[in-house]
C-alpha cells in the first residue's frame, strides 16, 4: 500500500533524476533544479512514472495506465506504469522513447530520443530488454525482446539489437554487431557517437587483403608480377574531437 515510506522512496528517486540531468546535460549547466523539474520532459516523464509505478504496485486499478497515456501525451514519451526503472536514468530530449512493460533498467542510465525497448511477437510474461547499470543507448536504437544488455555497455545510434549484449561492449548497424571495447573502459555515460568501431568495414579489410594473398600465390606460380592491391579506404572516415570530451 502506499504510504509516508513509498513517498519519500519516490521523491529521493526523484532528486536523483535531476541530479543525473544536472550531471550528464550540457544544457543543464547552471540551471537550477526548479527549471529542470519545470522544462525538461525526460524529468517530467520520470517523475510521473515513478509516481504512476508506486500507484500500479500497490494494485491501484485504471488509473496508473490512465495517467500514462495523458504523460505520453504531455511528453512524447510512453513508459509503461509496469516497468521497472532504477536510479538516476537520464532521458535526453526524449521525443519517441517507449519503453514497454516488462523492461528493466538500472542505475545511471542514459537514453537519447527514439530509443524503444521493446518486445518481439505476441509472447507472453518476460519480453523487453534487461538494461544493466551504466548503459549508454544512442538516437533511435531499437532493443527488442527480452534480451540483457550488459553493464557499461554503448548501443550506437539507429543500431537494431535482438541478442544479449556483453559488459563493456559496443553495438553498432542493423543488425547490431557486437564489438568489445578495447583496454579498461571508463565508468559512466560515453556519448562519443563519432569514434565507434566499424565491424563491416574491418571484415571488408580482412577479405581484401586475404584477396591480395591469394593473386600473389598465383602471379608467383604463373611467373608474372602481381597487380598492385586496391587501397581499402572508408566511405566515411570519422574525424573531428570527442564531442564527449575524451
Amino acid at each position: 500500500m502506499l504510504g509516508f515510506g513509498t513517498l519519500r522512496r519516490v521523491a529521493g528517486e526523484i532528486r536523483r533524476d535531476v541530479a543525473a540531468a544536472h550531471e550528464r546535460d550540457p544544457a543543464a549547466r547552471g540551471v537550477s533544479s526548479l527549471e529542470i523539474l519545470t522544462s525538461w520532459p525526460g524529468v517530467h516523464a520520470l517523475l510521473a512514472h515513478r509516481v504512476l509505478h508506486a500507484l500500479h504496485h500497490a494494485g491501484v486499478p485504471l488509473a496508473p495506465r490512465a495517467l500514462a497515456t495523458v504523460t505520453r501525451a504531455v511528453t512524447n514519451i510512453e513508459i509503461h506504469p509496469a516497468a521497472r526503472i532504477g536510479d538516476a536514468l537520464f532521458i535526453d530530449h526524449g521525443t519517441g522513447v517507449v519503453i514497454g512493460e516488462t523492461a528493466e533498467i538500472g542505475d545511471d542510465v542514459t537514453l537519447y530520443q527514439g530509443v524503444t525497448l521493446g518486445g518481439t511477437g505476441f509472447a507472453t510474461g518476460k519480453r523487453h530488454p534487461t538494461v544493466q547499470d551504466n548503459v549508454t543507448i544512442g538516437s533511435g536504437a531499437k532493443l527488442l525482446g527480452p534480451i540483457t544488455v550488459g553493464h557499461g555497455a554503448k548501443i550506437g545510434a539507429n543500431s537494431v539489437v535482438i541478442t544479449d549484449v556483453p559488459p563493456n561492449a559496443t553495438v553498432v548497424g542493423n543488425p547490431g554487431h557486437v564489438v568489445r571495447v578495447d583496454g579498461r573502459k571508463v565508468e559512466g555515460p560515453d556519448a562519443d557517437w563519432i569514434h565507434l568501431p566499424d565491424p563491416v568495414a574491418d571484415a571488408i579489410k580482412g577479405l581484401a587483403s586475404r584477396i591480395e594473398a591469394l593473386e600473389r600465390a598465383v602471379a608467383d606460380i604463373g611467373g608474372h608480377e602481381a597487380q598492385p592491391a586496391a587501397e581499402v579506404r572508408p566511405l566515411r572516415p570519422a574525424q573531428g574531437h570527442n564531442p564527449a570530451g575524451g
